[in-house]
């Protein structure tokens, strides 16, 4: 049996680690009224963690790779919701679906604005190229 500081808590310790991250984040959207989630201000400051530490650890790799692969288990109760909202859906589909192709075009045209402005190489260096 593994004492306290042996490997057989490292995993917990990591996963507390990611929870609390996510908890500091909502309770900074929570104090600020920020329109981010929560979880995606932890993201940053996870990201924030690792980038002052210089990496990410080996225990970290090996738990959020742990969490990526059994993540189809976290949506079950996404899926359980949309059973129970089915009546729902059933009579207002077509809102929901204009909502989605919506923000499917509004996704992809941002993303391609960014892209080009970002991009080191401009639209007009690319036809050049192309000629």
């Amino acid at each position: 049996m593994q004492g306290r500081s042996g490997k057989r808590g490292r995993p917990l310790s990591t996963i507390f680690l990611l929870i609390v991250l996510q908890l500091i984040g909502e309770s900074i959207v929570q104090v600020s009224g920020l329109p981010v989630p929560g979880a995606i201000i932890g993201l940053i400051l996870l990201y924030a963690i690792l980038a002052f530490k210089g990496g990410v650890s080996d225990e970290m790799s090996r738990t959020s790779g742990f969490l990526l692969q059994n993540l189809g288990v976290l949506f079950v109760p996404a899926g359980v919701g949309v059973i129970a909202y089915l009546p729902m859906i059933a009579d207002q589909w077509w809102i929901i679906l204009l909502v989605l192709l919506i923000s499917v075009c509004m996704t992809i045209g941002i993303t391609a604005l960014i892209v080009a402005k970002f991009s080191p190489r401009s639209v007009d260096a690319l036809e050049a190229a192309a000629e």
